[in-house]
């Protein structure tokens, strides 16, 4: 019985110390700055969000997510946006499910343009660029 109420005690005043010397140890910086991470706060609290446009002459395809839900976010131009949000940010984006690695963009009344992950293009040239560099990306081969 001692020995119950000894450990108890020392997991008493182990719990009360460990939020103070938690609270004086910053974790720092985990993915946003302080100033974006109180915006995201008060847009998710308001539920006001930011009017996105396709700004400069290059257009790239950064993600794409397709949850099990069916709904889907896409990253363009670095920004993520619903696979409906074609109001608020300007582009309208058409996923195929039988090709999840890509996605069919049409900013504003631009042409449709199919592009693939990680691929970019230049809205006034036509130009594409998969943005390797020249280089390629290798995967190890399968063992089957």
């Amino acid at each position: 019985m001692k020995r119950a109420y000894c450990l108890v005690l020392g997991l008493l005043v182990t719990s009360t110390t460990w939020p103070a010397h938690a609270a004086s140890t910053p974790l720092g910086r985990l993915f946003f700055t302080p100033e974006k991470r109180l915006t995201l706060e008060r847009q998710r609290l308001s539920k006001i969000q930011e009017t996105q446009t396709l700004e400069g002459a290059t257009m790239s395809l950064d993600g794409i997510v397709q949850r099990s839900s069916g709904k889907s976010t896409v990253w363009i131009n670095g920004r993520a946006q619903d696979e409906h949000d074609a109001a608020r940010t300007g582009v309208s984006v058409r996923l195929t499910p039988k090709d999840p690695g890509q996605a069919q963009l049409s900013p504003g009344e631009e042409s449709p343009t199919q592009l693939k992950v990680g691929e970019a293009i230049n809205r006034a040239t036509g130009e594409r660029n998969d943005r390797l560099g020249g280089g390629t990306v290798k995967t190890p081969a399968s063992r089957h």
